[in-house]
């Protein structure tokens, strides 16, 4: 699911693949691709993946608690999140992800496990805070805007031959002028040029420009994603222990997420995603006059009922043949992830088959499907004839600093 909303960016441009305006979609498939994509799935499939990530911290330990005494759990674990730091590596550096997700989960995991005993009505309480200060950091970002470009606009109406600016107030209007010229439609189509030109050419090239721009947003995303992927692992402990996860609770409960979690969730979404509309995707416009930010709120409700609505299936007679096809996903959902990578690197980049921004919308969502379709055989097969995933089974290995098994017998 995450494909969804990461194959913008393995296909398109940044100016384009969240920005429908931008190559004028309007009234297309490919609008309408967009519009589905981002009211419905944006940021949600991320939160699951991060809720999984959470579970996956408590039922590591505790396996490991159960074996061995003393400091061993805790050496295993932190072991094997630095590991990650090194899949991470390689995903955005040889495999040119500047999208990669697994350094923030290495490095969240290990203050996660801080918390791993607490209980679920503390750990329900946490993950509140946490999706409470998501919230007022969104807003509190677009009122910081808000107020530059009222500053900035003031500045500009002053008479400048009666009263000289100050350095303060001419680096104000600068810094608004420059967010400003940034929306414009020429500054876009030259940004798609330049982004185009780079992600097509060689491997160095790619690499360069890909790495730049993982390192550009790395302190500013970790800004961003402290609260959001705690919250959702903190989400994904409590449900473990509650047995939400597990598929133990009543059905009810499941149906209840899903209802009022999609019911909330999509109103507000809709809400975000008409003011993206109306303000014609300028982020300088959208600052100006947006009263609120409804993303985050939205996305955390949307959340809640995708869960719902998988675990209301999963609870009902009607879908076991689908669950027993995707389990072998699950079990190799690492591999899956680093696979995709892999394969969007080739079929994207200019030393493959430079498909980067030369693919319309509903042609990049097909490549999605081709993929998905792919992912599901091999994991089916693979699954056959061995016990774990390539790269689940040298993260395992390299966790216990010893070969395991690989090959069923």
């Amino acid at each position: 699911g995450i494909l969804l909303i990461n194959i913008q960016s393995f296909a398109f441009p940044g100016v384009v693949g969240h920005n429908p305006a931008t190559l004028n979609e309007f009234g297309t498939i490919n609008y309408y691709i967009w519009y589905a994509a981002e009211w419905i799935f944006s940021g949600t499939q991320r939160a699951l993946f991060s809720m999984l990530f959470g579970a996956g911290i408590i039922l590591f330990v505790s396996r490991q608690e159960k074996k061995s005494i003393g400091l061993q759990p805790a050496d295993y674990f932190f072991r094997r999140q630095l590991w990650l730091i090194l899949f991470s590596v390689i995903d955005v550096y040889i495999l040119l992800w500047n999208g990669d997700i697994l350094f923030d989960y290495a490095v969240y995991g290990m203050m996660m496990f801080t918390f791993r005993n607490w209980s679920p009505k503390k750990l329900i309480l946490a993950a509140s805070v946490c999706m409470l200060f998501m919230t007022i950091r969104e807003n509190r970002d677009l009122y910081e805007q808000k107020n530059l470009i009222a500053e900035g606009e003031a500045i500009a109406r002053i008479d400048t031959i009666a009263t000289k600016l100050t350095p303060s107030q001419l680096s104000t209007f600068e810094e608004m002028n420059s967010i400003k010229k940034r929306q414009e439609p020429e500054a876009k189509i030259k940004r798609l040029e330049s982004e185009k030109s780079q992600v097509l050419g060689t491997y160095e090239m790619t690499r360069n420009y890909r790495i730049e721009k993982y390192l550009e947003n790395l302190l500013e995303y970790t800004y961003f994603s402290i609260w959001d992927v705690i919250a959702f692992m903190i989400v994904g402990m409590a449900f473990y222990k509650m047995g939400i996860l597990t598929g133990d609770a009543p059905t009810q409960v499941y149906a209840w997420l899903c209802f009022v979690g999609l019911g909330i969730g999509l109103t507000l979404s809709y809400i975000h995603v008409n003011y993206l509309i109306e303000n014609n995707f300028s982020w300088f416009e959208y600052c100006k006059n947006v009263p609120f930010q409804f993303y985050e709120l939205g996305r955390i409700f949307r959340f809640f009922g995708i869960f719902g609505l998988i675990m209301t299936a999963y609870k009902s007679d009607w879908f076991h043949s689908v669950f027993s096809i995707m389990r072998p996903v699950g079990q190799m959902a690492f591999t899956n992830y680093l696979t995709q990578s892999l394969i969007c690197l080739i079929l994207f980049s200019g030393f493959g088959f430079g498909l980067f921004g030369n693919l319309e919308r509903y042609q990049a969502y097909l490549v999605v499907v081709y993929i998905w379709i792919f992912q599901l055989i091999f994991c089916n097969l693979w699954l056959r004839f061995f016990l774990y995933g390539p790269f689940e089974w040298s993260w395992r290995s390299l966790t216990y600093w010893k070969k395991q098994p690989f090959l069923r017998t």
